[in-house]
């Protein structure tokens, strides 16, 4: 029954673009610090809470969440390509407590996820397959998007079930805090991208070194002072954090996407992965963060931050 939990944001940008030397140094300590308190904790299984980005899931099928009984990283900004190491007895029984308290919990077993969940694996275990892991998908990108308080019920039914395991299991939650990056949507979308992003097309390797390129390009447009991307929200972002401390996780409820978006950007639905995981902790009880780092980047697009948390002791 033992939980954990290292919530981080992740970046396409982390390696491509280079913040200011003192950020630079603060991210990689923040990192350092959530490595040690990873392999402190020793966990027998991770359960991941992530988004996608258009690479594994398209509106010609996009669910709001989904459990990947078997799983494959993409590969894309440098991250590791291949097979994950999911435990299939743990995940199925993750997805009957889900759709047992009403979840509408959708499963895969040729899952593919990007950056979002494979970035912070590598990142706290040196490789994506260090340890098992138990991927959810939770959309963040692709409208119309379900109630922010869904995210909140789906972790904590999974965290129900989990903390009546005997595995130690660390709980993860990946995401950007206030950003707006260069995302397609489909109601402005060119044909060509709509296509892509309804069909499911694969980028070529040509289309994808070309999408990288313009990601880091207009990250050095905002870093320079270009107002085309929404500006990032230090305050919103460390209210939220806030507010995950303090656990008081039913606030969300009353959160509507159109006040996040327009408080934080587009790309700020991503926090429903904090929340699904912090969930999922408080379901086995109070948990109290042990480590909380925050600062606005604007060379990763994003409000980003790296916390972790455990359950208290009785």
């Amino acid at each position: 029954m033992p939980l954990a939990l290292c919530c981080l944001s992740h970046s396409p940008l982390l390696g491509l673009t280079d913040p200011a030397a003192e950020a630079a140094v603060d991210v990689g300590s923040a990192l350092a610090t959530a490595r040690r308190f990873a392999h402190a904790f020793d966990p027998d299984v991770v359960v991941l809470f992530a988004p996608d980005h258009y690479n594994g899931f398209f509106y010609k099928l996009m669910p709001p969440f989904c459990l990947g009984f078997e799983a494959s990283g993409i590969g894309d900004y440098g991250t590791q390509a291949g097979d994950l190491d999911v435990p299939r007895e743990l995940a199925e029984g993750c997805a009957r407590a889900a759709l047992d308290a009403g979840i509408d919990l959708a499963v895969s077993l040729r899952m593919e996820v990007d950056h979002g969940a494979v970035q912070p694996l590598e990142k706290l275990f040196g490789d994506a397959r260090a340890r098992p892991v138990v991927p959810f998908f939770v959309n963040s990108v692709a409208a119309p998007l379900g109630p922010v308080k869904r995210a909140r019920q789906l972790g904590a039914a999974v965290g129900r079930y989990l903390a009546e395991r005997p595995e130690r299991i660390l709980l993860i939650g990946s995401g950007g805090l206030s950003h707006d990056p260069p995302v397609p949507t489909l109601a402005g979308a060119t044909p060509e991208v709509a296509e892509r992003i309804v069909g499911g097309r694969s980028l070529t390797d040509a289309e994808r070194a070309a999408r990288e390129r313009r990601v880091v390009r207009a990250a050095s447009d905002f870093a320079n002072g270009s107002d085309e991307l929404r500006p990032l929200n230090p305050d919103w972002d460390e209210a939220f954090l806030d507010l995950l401390r303090r656990g008081e996780l039913d606030a969300v409820d009353s959160w509507t996407n159109e006040w996040i978006e327009r408080e934080a950007g587009g790309s700020a639905h991503e926090v429903r992965t904090w929340i699904a995981a912090h969930a999922a902790l408080a379901a086995a009880g109070p948990y109290e963060v042990v480590s909380r780092f925050y600062r606005p980047i604007p060379e990763f697009i994003a409000g980003f931050a790296v916390t972790t948390a455990v359950s208290r002791q009785p």
